[in-house]
């Protein structure tokens, strides 16, 4: 068979992505079955080449009915009032990866299929890179700045390190999609967490694993689980960072509890002097003498994100050579390079993309996560009170803070 050797005469580009296409990318694949992804054939149509194609676009986004109803009395006016239209900035992320093997791996392994293997990974690889891509894109929406911005970013935030025990419990996710969107928190579906805190979920019994069976018939556990419903995705790359500890306000009976009694005095056992509970939460306040507080010692601060349905606009804009190989028979007696491309666009529902600061025509997961490059979608005036905003709680997309 010609195409069994990794060697660039005889590779066939459209051959190898069908083969690609064909090995089960169960990430991206149940991602996508949550419906935090969607489709938007605007997007398709700006970006991927009907309308001539771009790198960064601005789209229409329609605004919603609002006001109040007035009362029909036959002696009370109707008021009318339009809609806004919202503008939201759309960039196209593009990535490429290269990989190489040598002649030599084939001959002096007997003739392994070098190609199949890297078609049962590439797939994968892509996976983890899209997944990168939307964390880094949530840390950027979390990163911004101003005062309808906040609004979104205090809101959709549910910070659970400043409580006695500080990880997430049975009430966590019900609580913190409440807080974001109220009524709306039916809407997500999918949950980004590290695993250090689905290790402490799946403790408590509050997740289970998924399962899928393999062609050989095998049932197999994968790094997916579900919470209240809700799929949970694993990745070791969710933001995390290394907090000094702090006391909190507790109640006599919490364990560790102590008793704040004035600097003049002596501190008995379960008590400590006023002047020296310091560093306090940042919701603390100030400590008086009466208070009780427990020590909470230096930890990990991980972050948890959750999406909700059609939380993220995706398409896949395609490029022109998605793979193409070269060989150089010189390299190391002779070696093939598999080259890999890709542009896509993921776009946060009711965020705009504003592109403040991008250094070429595509942005690197550093000025995704730049919260100077978001903003909520607004009606384009020129200051911020004269705009209209989206209202913050159609966005379904929220993020918990917790010590584990």
């Amino acid at each position: 068979m010609p195409n069994d050797k990794f060697d660039s005469k005889s590779f066939n580009p459209q051959a190898f992505k069908y083969m690609v296409g064909r090995v089960p990318n169960l990430h991206m694949h149940e991602i996508k079955k949550s419906k935090a992804l969607a489709g938007n054939p605007d997007i398709k149509a700006t970006l991927g080449g009907s309308q001539g194609g771009t790198g960064y676009a601005r789209i229409a986004m329609r605004g919603l009915l609002d006001g109040d109803a007035v009362n029909y009395d036959g002696q009370t006016d109707i008021t009318a009032t339009s809609t806004k239209t919202f503008e939201q900035g759309i960039v196209a992320i593009g990535r490429a990866k290269a990989w190489v093997e040598k002649d030599f791996s084939y001959d002096i392994t007997g003739g392994v299929d070098f190609m199949q293997n890297i078609a049962d990974q590439v797939g994968e690889y892509w996976d983890g890179v899209d997944q990168d891509t939307i964390i880094a894109i949530l840390q950027g929406l979390f990163a911004m700045t101003g005062t309808k911005n906040l609004e979104f970013v205090n809101n959709h935030t549910y910070d659970v390190t400043k409580k006695i025990d500080g990880k997430m419990s049975a009430t966590t996710l019900n609580s913190a999609t409440n807080k974001a969107c109220g009524a709306n928190k039916k809407k997500f579906t999918l949950v980004f967490m590290h695993s250090d805190v689905a290790t402490n979920l799946e403790n408590l019994n509050l997740v289970a694993h998924l399962k899928y069976t393999d062609a050989q018939g095998i049932q197999r556990e994968l790094d997916l689980y579900t919470w209240n419903g809700k799929l949970v995705v694993i990745d070791d790359d969710m933001p995390t960072v290394a907090q000094e500890g702090f006391y909190i306000k507790a109640k006599a009976t919490d364990e560790g509890a102590l008793e704040i009694v004035d600097d003049s005095a002596t501190a008995m056992t379960k008590q400590i002097k006023l002047t020296a509970v310091t560093p306090v939460a940042d919701d603390y306040g100030t400590p008086a003498v009466g208070d009780y507080v427990v020590f909470v010692d230096d930890f990990t601060e991980y972050t948890t994100f959750v999406l909700g349905n059609g939380s993220f606009s995706y398409e896949d804009l395609g490029v022109k050579v998605s793979y193409e190989m070269n060989r150089n028979p010189s390299k190391n007696g002779g070696e093939d390079t598999l080259y890999s491309r890709q542009r896509k666009v993921f776009s946060p529902f009711g965020i705009s993309y504003e592109k403040k600061s991008q250094a070429s025509l595509s942005p690197t997961d550093a000025e995704l996560k730049n919260g100077d490059n978001w903003s909520l979608v607004h009606s384009g005036e020129k200051t911020e009170k004269e705009r209209s905003y989206i209202n913050h709680k159609a966005i379904p997309i929220a993020r918990i803070i917790s010590r584990g």
